[in-house]
């Protein structure tokens, strides 16, 4: 009875250490799992914040940054007619309407692909653009108002005679949609730095002199038909840009668009 006892016992100091050490490999490996969880999240956590920062950045990045100055390769006419901008000769045989907003991706593509073409034609007389700065975008900024504050101060350019190196500039510059426009104060260094020094710029940038037929001129030239488009998908409306001569829609997704109209005009 002694030795079965003591084999008995045996048996059960062997199950518990067998269990002892089970329950030791899992509680070793909870605290790997939870070592591994807590990790997993540090690094979730890591990764989002890097991301918060990262998109922070770029939605500022026009915050206190100068606009580089874009000077057009030569001396065109422009005089402010209202709340639009026409830069070229009167007895031109060609009126292009340009209807854009300075924080629009597809008006700087245009810019892009055929301000050369454009500028040559009005520095040779055969072509006159009368510029529309519009507010399509202007809740699309961050804080909102680039779209209606730039336009402004490109009306304000056109009276001190800079409106063709101004335009260029900020389109060259274009802050992305959806961030931070360039502020009243970067839009007043940009005139300085093109060499505007009448105090009436800066005091009009600050105090929006046009802003009002800007708007105004913005929700006319948006209800007329005339300028209406099908987008495709069964949109049908007014975006930007839209490129018009005698007031009829002209499709630019040819290159040589431009010439056409000339030859058409002759």
């Amino acid at each position: 009875m002694g030795g079965a006892e003591r084999n008995a016992r045996k048996r059960r100091q062997e199950q518990a250490a067998q269990r002892a050490v089970a329950a030791a490999r899992k509680s070793k490996s909870d605290r790997n799992k939870v070592i591994i969880t807590v990790a997993v999240v540090v690094v979730i956590a890591a990764a989002v914040l890097a991301g918060v920062l990262i998109t922070n950045s770029q939605k500022n990045e026009a915050a206190g940054v100068q606009i580089p100055v874009k000077n057009v390769s030569a001396e065109l006419e422009a005089k402010r007619d209202g709340a639009t901008v026409l830069v070229g000769k009167d007895t031109a045989k060609v009126t292009v309407d340009v209807y854009e907003d300075f924080l629009c991706p597809a008006c700087r593509q245009f810019e892009d692909a055929y301000a050369t073409q454009i500028e040559q034609k009005v520095h040779d007389g055969t072509v006159r653009v009368r510029y529309h700065m519009l507010t399509l975008l202007n809740s699309r900024s961050d804080p909102p108002g680039y779209s209606l504050d730039s336009a402004n101060a490109a009306l304000l350019a056109a009276d001190a005679g800079k409106f063709p190196a101004f335009h260029a500039s900020l389109f060259g510059a274009q802050p992305e949609e959806g961030a931070r426009g360039y502020d009243k104060n970067q839009l007043i260094k940009l005139g300085q730095d093109l060499g505007i020094t009448s105090p009436d710029f800066a005091n009009g940038v600050n105090n929006g002199t046009y802003n009002q037929i800007i708007e105004d001129a913005y929700q006319k030239v948006s209800n007329d038909p005339a300028l209406r488009q099908d987008f495709g998908n069964g949109q049908v409306g007014f975006g930007t840009p839209t490129i018009a001569v005698n007031g009829k829609v002209v499709k630019v997704n040819d290159p040589n668009w431009l010439n056409t109209v000339v030859s058409q005009a002759s």
